[in-house]
């Protein structure tokens, strides 16, 4: 199972997730979100550096991409399979998202299959993440392909239960992936409760 951080802004609390060892970090650089990247981003060899873009142009994106030494794009918004494939064509790993409620048409993910490498399902609300809210995942039995994908919205210490439950639906989840639930006032990650997660999620999930 694969473990994500995303949200992080502030260089100390990304060395200090970076300890942790989880399989990617995720900067947003989206100007409108509490957690957007302002200045610069430390190089991370250990995980795999992750840009969160919501809506973006493929010009913004790949000056992103060149600026920070992204290996992985995570388009959040509405972006088109067109988009994702360019991104593709540049050996830049592909997260697409979507975010679900009742009424998502899980037949839009068809024309994504060939243009990405992993799905993340996330919470439909006004903002596009970092909302602390968790959709029902049952509503994820609806989903038939085959391609792996995330987790994401509202998961804490507190979604142990629900994780294993998700598990046992036999789903193609590749990973977990955590923000708002494990911050402080200041959006900054709490390291004790991130290695807690860990340590449950690698003996429990």
């Amino acid at each position: 199972m694969k473990f994500k951080v995303c949200g992080l802004f502030d260089e100390k609390n990304i060395f200090n997730v970076a300890k942790l060892n989880p399989d990617y970090i995720g900067h947003i650089f989206w100007e409108k979100s509490v957690r957007y990247v302002k200045g610069d981003t430390p190089q991370i060899n250990n995980c795999k550096k992750t840009g969160v873009f919501y809506n973006s142009n493929y010009d913004f994106i790949s000056k992103k991409i060149e600026n920070h030494k992204l290996k992985c794009v995570q388009l959040h918004g509405d972006e088109t399979p067109e988009l994702c494939q360019k991104f593709l064509d540049l050996n830049i790993e592909v997260i697409k998202s979507f975010r679900i409620d009742q009424n998502f048409d899980f037949e839009i993910l068809n024309d994504y299959m060939n243009k990405c490498d992993l799905f993340l399902f996330d919470s439909k609300s006004k903002l596009p993440g970092g909302t602390g809210k968790k959709f029902n995942w049952e509503l994820l039995k609806k989903y038939k392909l085959k391609k792996e994908f995330f987790i994401s919205g509202g998961i804490g210490l507190d979604s142990i239960d629900s994780l294993n439950r998700l598990v046992d639906m036999n789903l193609p989840l590749y990973g977990i992936d955590v923000n708002s639930k494990f911050e402080d006032e200041f959006n900054i990650k709490i390291i004790e409760d991130l290695i807690t997660f860990k340590e449950i999620m690698d003996n429990e999930i």
